[in-house]
């Protein structure tokens, strides 16, 4: 029921107030008629004056025509069967996440809800909330350490997305890490992140620089591979994760240290037009992805497509059914003479 509600419509309701004058005429028919001008003691009297009255034809047919009148109303209203859908247009900003996934993202120096937390499981979080308030726009994922490996394509489908995030892993003893070699490659990945947004034809195109190192693995440069993004007329964010104190497990290094490159990561940002951040806590990392949203505002367009499935066809063969049954029942039985 409450499906017939939600989707039945009259598209011209306005022919629905002629069913105003069809039920007159039905109160009219049921009124009384006038008193009988001779009243007869006894009825036996009449049984030889003439044969018995035949009300059927009045009592079925009339109805009939009555109710052809009121189906072909209704059929004039135009009933139709309506789905609503939402749809939207892209807002012509292209995003790829470039995602650290070396082992020293695996030091758990955040705090969240009183727990210490790892880097990696923080960073997936914030992108997680990041990707899910932007609907409109095309994203991207790129996943490196020692090497840059694509994770997801640019795509709309944030679903595919976000399940390509929450898969990522760092190696392990057993190479069951997303990416096998270890090192911090930060100029390949962002080269590859810029030839995937080369490929796309979008008016804003921008890539979103997580780690938590200085790079040491690749065959190019950060500042050569942000240098090719800025020809390209790419903006990259750099956002600098983890704090002063954090340091891998000695089993890692021997003698870790902190290997921030924040320098660099800042001349990244400034050589192509966009912000540096450095998160040394969760609500640092949160408030550099709002600043981030805020900055490459969307302009996504979504409209309302109505779909309707006309239905008056069925109301006028029901019209032309009964009013065919009504004339033939009035044909081959008509009501008595007054």
């Amino acid at each position: 029921m409450s499906s017939f509600i939600e989707h039945f419509r009259f598209a011209q309701i306005g022919w629905l107030l002629l069913l105003l004058p069809a039920l007159l005429v039905l109160v009219l028919r049921r009124g009384r008629g006038s008193e009988a001008a001779v009243v007869f003691p006894n009825l036996s009297v009449l049984v030889s004056l003439g044969k018995r009255v035949r009300r059927t034809a009045g009592g079925i047919g009339l109805p009939l025509a009555l109710l052809a009148l009121i189906t072909a109303i209704l059929a004039m209203a135009r009933p139709v069967w309506r789905n609503e859908y939402q749809s939207r247009t892209a807002s012509g900003i292209d995003i790829m996440i470039a995602f650290d996934v070396s082992l020293s993202m695996d030091i758990d120096d955040f705090i969240d809800e009183g727990e210490r937390v790892k880097r990696i499981d923080v960073a997936k979080m914030v992108v997680d909330d990041f990707i899910r308030r932007r609907p409109d726009d095309r994203m991207g994922l790129v996943a490196f350490a020692g090497r840059p490996r694509d994770a997801s394509p640019i795509t709309l489908d944030h679903k595919w997305l976000r399940n390509a995030l929450n898969e990522l892993r760092l190696n392990d003893q057993s190479d069951r890490g997303t990416i096998k070699e270890q090192g911090t490659a930060i100029g390949s990945a962002l080269s590859a992140a810029a030839t995937r947004l080369d490929a796309r034809d979008a008016k804003s195109k921008i890539i979103v620089l997580i780690t938590d190192g200085a790079s040491n693995s690749g065959k190019i440069s950060p500042l050569e591979a942000a240098e090719y993004a800025k020809t390209l007329g790419i903006k990259i964010y750099t956002i600098a994760i983890g704090t002063k104190e954090g340091r891998v497990d000695r089993s890692i290094m021997r003698f870790p240290y902190q290997e921030f490159d924040l320098p660099t990561l800042k001349k990244i940002a400034s050589l192509t037009g966009a912000e540096h951040y450095w998160a040394q806590d969760v609500e640092a990392l949160k408030k550099s992805f709002t600043t981030i949203d805020q900055l490459e505002k969307t302009d996504a367009q979504s409209y309302t497509v109505i779909e309707d499935t006309e239905l008056f066809p069925w109301f006028l063969a029901v019209t032309l059914l009964t009013a065919l049954t009504a004339a033939a029942v009035l044909s081959l039985n008509p009501p008595p003479a007054p």
